[in-house]
């Protein structure tokens, strides 16, 4: 909601009230027919398919998938240090490895080290219709109940993180910084505040808006004519020009974040 608002203080509307039946269009749009889903009877899946097959590519985990199947053949030099002091949490089941995190929890299947097979995991959980886009701790707890593998929450932190319907929908994720009160300069001129005011009456050489710069003591202004096609050179030049040459140059700037200041001022 906080961005819709920021998004729409831009502009100057009216805002009137129209009841349903007779704003059918507006309601048509609003509905995404490419998201709609009337019911769902089961889910079905290939991932498990996918995986059983990824394990015969899987270096890391052949070893100890051939130990698991060999029975009383097996032996202990096929697996390594690590794999051998974490033996007793693994399982192999109707062609799946299972690793249990804690001894009273439920095992979980071992995904194999594929990117692709990650993704499609990561997807299922958050973008389809029963998953409903959740932020990263539920994701996290959807996937980690029915799956394992190593860094697997720096992997959802990460799919959440970049996933655009998420972005584009869901508010900031953090907070904006607190507002500062400005030091009281000791001397006029020493702190100066700049910006620019846009969307003027255009004059006889085309500026349509004007620098503003503002001494932070006295309160004394000089005003610069623009366009708004203005460069931060350009901007640099108008301060030498009109300020600058009266007042010498100040100790401190005080800006927004536009691009002409932060890149090239």
């Amino acid at each position: 909601m906080a961005r819709w608002l920021s998004f729409f203080a831009e502009y100057n509307f009216r805002v009137e009230y129209k009841p349903g039946k007779i704003d059918v269009l507006t309601d048509a749009l609003s509905r995404r027919p490419d998201y709609e889903l009337a019911h769902i009877t089961r889910v079905t899946t290939d991932l498990y398919d996918r995986i059983r097959m990824t394990y015969r590519n899987d270096e890391s985990l052949a070893s100890l998938v051939r130990f698991l199947t060999a029975g009383k053949e097996a032996k202990s030099e096929w697996l390594s240090p690590r794999q051998r002091s974490r033996l007793h949490r693994y399982e192999w089941q109707d062609g799946l490895l299972y690793y249990r995190v804690e001894p009273h929890e439920p095992p979980r299947v071992v995904v194999p080290n594929d990117e692709d097979l990650k993704f499609d995991i990561l997807q299922e959980a958050h973008d389809a219709p029963s998953s409903g886009h959740l932020g990263r701790e539920k994701t996290f707890l959807s996937v980690s109940q029915a799956f394992w593998w190593t860094h697997m929450y720096r992997w959802v932190a990460r799919y959440v993180k970049t996933c655009e319907t998420c972005q584009r929908v869901k508010p900031a994720g953090h907070a904006s910084a607190p507002l500062q009160s400005l030091t009281v300069p000791v001397d006029c001129w020493k702190l100066m505040s700049l910006d620019f005011v846009f969307g003027l009456p255009a004059d006889d050489h085309g500026n349509t808006g004007i620098l503003v710069f503002v001494c932070q003591l006295s309160k004394m202004v000089h005003l610069a004519p623009v366009p708004d096609t203005v460069t931060g050179e350009q901007a640099a030049r108008l301060f030498v020009d009109g300020v600058f040459r009266h007042h010498g140059l100040p100790e401190t700037f005080v800006s927004d974040r536009d691009p002409r200041f932060t890149a090239a001022f």
